[in-house]
């Protein structure tokens, strides 16, 4: 297991272990994300799909990446440094600036400006958590792309976690691109073992409610729900 590699609105890695594990070597995430749930399985074969231009760019950043690529980033950050370096390294520290973000910030956020909570931001203690993690994904491959472009003859474990239906308008490429029926037609039709996640509103799959999960630092909770081609073990 590896902790998140960068913090992600929409994160599955907290809740991760109640899903069941993979069935298979070979563990495809077709809308990626920050991969929480391969992050739990790092050592497997690992295929990430990702249609942010950003995301996808930070994770071929990662996975090509050494320790010493993300120990020599900078602790410390301004804008304008922020802005010179390249798109991988910068979403990475953006992302960091603002845990729990659709997309990469420029400033740290009030919560990081808090000295309790310094640690938890991008800084010296993360750059060593991700830097003793980035040669344990080396394996790992990025296709960028939409759900589409995920191999779907492959027998797979499938980790299917898209913006969610009612409530996915927060990222760049959320609900309102995303056709639910056509989706749904190219989850059932794949091979190996599927896991689907949603919002126990959603109806475009015959979701099954699966676990009332913490969607933030306060007190928000999410009601997820599940399909999957086989009985997941509750």
């Amino acid at each position: 297991m590896i902790r998140p590699l960068f913090s992600f609105y929409g994160s599955k890695w907290r809740i991760a272990p109640h899903y069941p594990p993979p069935r298979h070597d070979l563990i495809i995430e077709p809308f990626a994300g920050s991969a929480g749930y391969a992050c739990r399985y790092p050592h497997k074969n690992v295929l990430l799909v990702e249609r942010d231009p950003t995301i996808a760019a930070l994770w071929r950043y990662l996975i090509n990446a050494q320790a010493g690529d993300i120990r020599a980033l900078p602790s410390r950050i301004n804008k304008e440094d922020l802005a010179a370096l390249p798109i991988g390294p910068r979403a990475l520290i953006g992302f960091w600036l603002n845990k729990g973000a659709a997309s990469p910030r420029v400033t740290l956020s009030s919560w990081g400006r808090k000295s309790k909570y310094a640690d938890q931001f991008w800084g010296d203690k993360i750059k060593d958590r991700v830097a003793a993690a980035v040669e344990k994904i080396n394996h790992w491959r990025i296709v960028e792309g939409d759900y589409q472009a995920a191999p779907s003859f492959a027998i797979a474990s499938w980790f299917v976690d898209p913006p969610y239906q009612i409530m996915g308008r927060h990222y760049r490429h959320g609900a309102a691109g995303i056709d639910y029926g056509n989706l749904s037609r190219w989850c059932r039709s794949l091979s190996g073992q599927v896991l689907v996640c949603e919002n126990t509103a959603a109806a475009w799959l015959p979701f099954e409610p699966f676990i009332v999960a913490k969607a933030n630092a306060k007190t928000k909770r999410s009601r997820e729900a599940i399909w999957s081609n086989f009985q997941p073990k509750q």
